[in-house]
């Protein structure tokens, strides 16, 4: 797949950092600090032209969640195929310390997903499967 993508603000192209890997990398544009329990807004000077019947997933970076506690206010993040405007991440630091974000940092990847558009209708009953209405921790694992 070809994806188009308007860069802004000296911001690289996105790539895959090592083959078959299934995110695009994408930077920050700013240099920001981010004190514990604070969420920032973080330009990524990147628009993208997503497919229709495709969707770009914003996912956060484990090396960033692991090491400093840097996660996204709201992960995962959704581009639908007609947002045209920057990718912004709100990175929300859940660690002890403050977090200084570079210019040119990694911050986020992006995946395009296919997707399938869904018509709700509304019925009485749901058809009867093994695991039924049990939810979280209902399948006994941890």
């Amino acid at each position: 797949m070809n994806l188009k993508v308007k860069l802004e603000n000296g911001a690289p192209l996105p790539r895959h950092a090592k083959p078959g890997d299934a995110g695009l990398d994408l930077t920050s544009r700013d240099a920001v600090n981010i004190r514990p329990g604070e969420i920032r807004f973080v330009g990524t000077g990147v628009s993208v032209e997503i497919p229709d019947g495709h969707f770009g997933l914003i996912a956060p970076r484990s090396g960033l969640a692991c090491k400093h506690g840097i996660t996204f206010a709201n992960t995962p993040g959704i581009i639908d195929s007609g947002y045209r405007g920057e990718i912004k991440v709100a990175l929300h630091n859940v660690g002890e310390k403050e977090y200084a974000v570079h210019r040119d940092e990694r911050i986020c990847q992006l995946i395009i997903l296919p997707y399938e558009h869904c018509s709700c209708i509304e019925v009485d009953e749901l058809s009867e499967t093994e695991r039924g209405d049990g939810g979280f921790g209902s399948t006994g694992d941890a």
